[in-house]
């Protein structure tokens, strides 16, 4: 067998790292979108739209693809959805009632928490150069919350709660059978985040009403840019090599901080942009160190 050349390897690691920073930019336009629609519609309907539409687009996904698009539902399945559920249900609504650019600083701490996750639930090796990577980032999130004597603010920590749910759903993926393709995982997602929204709902109490053309609008652009993110973010993934494409994730919180200047008026301010240099870069250290012991 003939070796592929250095130069096909370097242009499919270009490749992918452009359609990586493709998939981030999709992300934060996706979050940005959301927020946008909570502003008109109560979060508990932008939230449900955004799930109706995004079943509907992986469910097409899939069906282009001859799969169904919902697996069988085993034991691995239940759990990463119900976890799933409490990261989708605490980041929407971080995303509603928080700064955009905060809740996607937040965000960024999810490698480092999976790293620890995996420690405690698959007995995984860290050493402590890793450990000390972990406190410094978690000591970034600190810094983008800010607490004061009077505590934190409650919808900063809906942010950090949605932090933990999506590690959690990240450790929980192991569990789920390989045989689940990504189009089905986005099915289940997006149902998991109409049952999210469905739950706010019902928890408010209020009457259910539909939104109008500029809100419905904003929610179906929540759901085309999720759906293009996860497009993007699977050639991505399929592309390049894992080691040289995922870092690039990071970019997600520069487009983030952009949007959130420029649609919601949003200016960090020192304290927030130490924090993200501490949660990236010991997010970045952390995936430089693993990529070594592998």
């Amino acid at each position: 067998m003939i070796p592929a050349s250095p130069s096909l390897g370097a242009a499919s690691n270009r490749r992918g790292a452009l359609f990586m920073v493709l998939a981030m930019a999709c992300f934060a336009l996706e979050d940005a979108s959301l927020k946008a629609a909570t502003a008109h519609v109560p979060p508990a309907i932008a939230i449900m739209g955004f799930g109706l539409l995004g079943m509907a687009g992986f469910a097409l996904i899939a069906l282009s693809r001859g799969e169904r698009p919902l697996p069988r539902l085993t034991g691995g399945l239940m759990l990463r959805s119900g976890i799933e559920l409490c990261g989708r249900l605490f980041y929407s609504l971080a995303l509603a009632f928080t700064g955009l650019g905060l809740t996607s600083a937040i965000l960024q701490a999810t490698p480092l928490v999976v790293v620890a996750g995996a420690v405690v639930v698959f007995g995984e090796k860290v050493g402590w150069r890793r450990w000390l990577a972990i406190a410094v980032g978690l000591s970034g999130v600190m810094l983008v919350l800010r607490p004061t004597g009077d505590g934190m603010d409650m919808a900063a920590i809906f942010a950090v709660l949605g932090m933990l749910g999506f590690a959690g759903r990240d450790l929980a993926t192991r569990a789920a059978p390989l045989t689940v393709t990504n189009a089905q995982l986005g099915v289940l997602g997006m149902t998991v985040l109409f049952v999210a929204g469905l739950v706010v709902q019902l928890a408010a109490r209020t009457p259910l009403v539909l939104p109008g053309p500029l809100p419905a609008a904003q929610i179906a652009l929540t759901a085309l840019f999720g759906v293009a993110a996860y497009a993007a973010l699977t050639v991505a993934m399929r592309t390049g090599e894992v080691s040289v494409v995922t870092p690039f994730r990071y970019t997600r919180l520069v487009f983030a901080l952009i949007l959130a200047a420029l649609m919601f008026g949003e200016v960090p301010d020192a304290w927030m942009i130490a924090g993200c240099v501490l949660i990236v870069g010991s997010g970045l250290f952390t995936l430089a160190r693993g990529r070594r012991m592998v």
